[in-house]
């Protein structure tokens, strides 16, 4: 059975940082791109940050373009989303992703298949 249970998560002052993590386990994901969606309190599920099956072709919401990085590890099966510069907007449950597809640049919710549970978010101002 696939899982992807993200860590990381917590409560932040404005300007700080985090590191997410997601963690896959059930099968191995390295020909699969993996991203990074959120869902701020009271709005619908947003794209942050997904890249490809090897790492390349990063692509990112224009509102974390330059605080946000993502990145994976393919020998542990594991995503990232490295953080910087919070602010109170991107106060959020976070939920990483695998798509069924290997490419990069996507950022739709349909072109990814499994979810993990989520990890709360908070930046205080």
């Amino acid at each position: 059975q696939v899982q992807l249970v993200e860590s990381g998560g917590g409560l932040v002052q404005a300007g700080g940082s985090l590191r997410l993590s997601c963690a896959a386990s059930g099968r191995t994901f390295s020909n699969n791109a993996m991203g990074w969606f959120r869902r701020p309190p009271g709005k619908e599920r947003e794209f942050v940050a997904a890249i490809n099956w090897g790492g390349g072709s990063p692509v990112y919401a224009d509102s974390v373009k330059g605080r946000f990085t993502i990145s994976r590890d393919n020998a542990k099966n594991t995503v990232y989303l490295q953080m910087n510069s919070l602010k109170p907007e991107d106060t959020a449950v976070y939920y990483c992703a695998v798509s069924r597809f290997s490419g990069g640049y996507l950022t739709r919710t349909a072109d990814f298949d499994y979810w993990g549970q989520g990890t709360q978010v908070t930046v205080s101002s």
